[in-house]
């Protein structure tokens, strides 16, 4: 299952040169790494970056990440991917772009739901 992560570009350049990412203020904050289902990015955007510019959308296979992946609840009650640990920036399956559309929304490429 593959889990995301809206990230700023620059937060994420400068962890892919380093090869770690050890969070945004928010996930440093509240001790853990907070990721997105599918179903759930396009919500997370528009709940916690909206008009946000320049941001990337980094897409994680949730098997890799073993023990320190927690399901949690969150919304509603819905269940969120949380990570104790930081990430390999290696990691990631791919990573795309997720601008701002005429609409005020962010695009998103196609997800898997």
């Amino acid at each position: 299952m593959m889990i995301y992560k809206i990230c700023p570009k620059d937060m994420w350049d400068s962890a892919v040169a380093t090869g770690t990412f050890t969070g945004a203020p928010i996930d440093l904050a509240d001790g853990y790494i907070h990721f997105s289902t599918g179903e759930q990015a396009v919500e997370t955007a528009a709940k916690h970056f909206a008009g946000i510019d320049d941001l990337l959308l980094v897409a994680i296979d949730a098997e890799t990440l073993g023990d320190a992946l927690k399901w949690e609840p969150s919304r509603g009650g819905a269940l969120f991917p949380h990570l104790y640990a930081d990430l390999d920036t290696d990691a990631a399956v791919w990573v795309k772009p997720l601008p701002i559309g005429n609409d005020g929304n962010h695009t998103f490429p196609e997800l898997p739901v």
